[in-house]
């Protein structure tokens, strides 16, 4: 028996990686690190009608962003056990067919989708397909071989009796035999189905666990009854449960899908959630270490933690708030230079006076934004002035209504418009304005609060008023204040 560990992630090559073949990916990855065994990269791309065009190279650039790397796979990769994609593989599937056509297990069906006929009202129809070509006589099967009719293989499956098999997660599994269609397992034009294929690749790639979506669990008794048939020794079980998405207005939960937000790698990595972020929130989607309540891993640490025993059965909900969260954890555990580097393609075109004050601005924005996306709207107020809201001075805990602002606002400007421009940075404005708060007996509150909504013209903003100031350049800066102050003496 072999007992080295095996993994294997197989995507088809169809699109962008959604969340759960990434978990799926992920898992198979950890699973064969943390037991010094070998993680496979399979491309299943019989369904060509599906096939989309360099789809392999982006699973490939997926996984690498990810920092998920195979030990064996297509190309580059290589393997003792290739060819690494399905496609390439054509020849064995039809000898191991052929096979089981030998040994009972199998047969050739002439039929099509025209000669199918309908099941008679109640009965089983295994799919559509009656079981009309199942025990043709040898000597029909060899005429209609000779005159060179199509066909395809389909595996005969037993017609009484169950199928059992072991899940790591759900335990022993049984379905009645009578559930199982005769499904086909080679096309007429010489591709496999996924069903066959997999079975003969895991085989043959010595693949010791199978680590996939729960919605796979159905067909897994289709693929026992193979393993027998070619008188092998079945892989190890995981399915794994769902990744669900809440609808934010009715608090249901669903197959996480588009409608939920992003769903695919690709799509949260645009959106500005860190790659290692996403990685380390969807390994927790569904397993739980054992022996630590951290929430923050590396790759090695996530490695050393992961075990089966950890994997729930639960579906589990893809929370982007706790998702922003973790996002946050790993801007804080940046340096302030790789911070302003990660988020100045988020930024967009800025003023000259803005792009010289990037690293101020993005030292701002480190602790307060969850994603990179978030940049541009943060900082949408400090390129041009939104529209003028005067309830925003209504502030009760500092006393501060439109009036009382239109009242102290032309102090402060004047105390402002003292310091010249090549002292015009936080910690001098900062400095002043205590001062002259400490000196009139203003509320200190009061001020801040006036001057930064006068300044920003937001509710929120990242940062204090002295700090807004500051990036916004002394001209700019008061040019806004002035602004302000003409407004509200409009309102009188």
């Amino acid at each position: 028996m072999n007992t080295a560990i095996r993994t294997r992630f197989a995507p088809s090559p169809t699109g962008y990686m959604h969340i759960g073949n990434l978990r799926t990916a992920l898992y198979a990855y950890l699973f064969a690190r943390a037991n010094d065994g070998t993680f496979i990269l399979r491309i299943e791309d019989t369904d060509r009608s599906r096939y989309v065009a360099d789809a392999v190279d982006f699973i490939r650039r997926t996984l690498d962003a990810a920092g998920i790397v195979p030990d064996e796979g297509p190309d580059d990769i290589g393997g003792d056990y290739g060819p690494y994609v399905q496609s390439e593989r054509t020849e064995i599937y039809k000898k191991y067919a052929e096979q089981l056509v030998e040994t009972g297990h199998a047969y050739r069906c002439f039929c099509n989708h025209a000669e199918e006929q309908p099941a008679a009202e109640g009965e089983k129809t295994f799919g559509g397909y009656p079981r009309t070509c199942r025990d043709l006589p040898s000597e029909e099967i060899e005429a209609r071989l000779a005159r060179g009719e199509e066909y395809v293989i389909r595996q005969k499956m037993p017609l009484t009796g169950e199928t059992t098999f072991y899940d790591v997660l759900h335990g022993n599994v049984t379905i009645p035999n009578t559930e199982l269609e005769d499904q086909v397992l080679l096309k007429s034009d010489g591709m496999p189905t996924y069903n066959f294929a997999n079975v003969i690749d895991d085989r043959l790639m010595k693949v010791s666990h199978i680590i996939r979506g729960t919605e796979f669990i159905t067909s897994t008794p289709k693929h026992v009854l193979l393993y027998e048939a070619f008188g092998w020794e079945p892989p190890v079980f995981v399915h794994l449960a769902p990744v669900m998405g809440r609808d934010e207005e009715t608090g249901k939960t669903s197959k996480l899908s588009k409608r939920h937000g992003a769903t695919s790698f690709n799509d949260l990595v645009e959106a500005g959630y860190p790659a290692a972020a996403i990685v380390n929130y969807v390994a927790l989607l569904g397993w739980s270490p054992k022996t630590t309540n951290q929430e923050v891993f590396s790759m090695d640490e996530l490695i050393e933690c992961f075990s089966l025993e950890g994997l729930s059965k639960s579906p589990a909900v893809f929370d982007y708030e706790k998702l922003g969260w973790m996002s946050g954890e790993y801007f804080k555990a940046m340096t302030d230079e790789e911070f302003a580097e990660a988020a100045h393609p988020f930024a967009g075109d800025l003023p000259a006076n803005l792009g010289a004050r990037w690293a101020q601005i993005a030292k701002l924005l480190k602790t307060r934004v969850a994603k990179l996306g978030d940049v541009r709207p943060a900082i949408a107020f400090l390129i041009e002035a939104p529209a003028f809201d005067p309830s925003l001075y209504e502030n009760k805990r500092n006393k501060v209504t439109p009036a009382a602002a239109a009242e102290l606002l032309p102090m402060l400007i004047e105390i402002l418009a003292a310091l010249p421009a090549e002292h015009w940075e936080n910690d001098l404005l900062y400095a002043l304005l205590e001062e002259c708060i400490e000196r009139e007996g203003w509320r200190k509150g009061a001020v801040m609060w006036v001057l930064r909504i006068a300044a920003a013209g937001q509710a929120v903003t990242p940062g204090g008023a002295t700090e807004i100031l500051s990036i916004l350049g002394r001209e700019t800066g008061l040019a806004r204040l002035h602004a302000a102050l003409d407004r509200l003496n409009e309102l009188h």
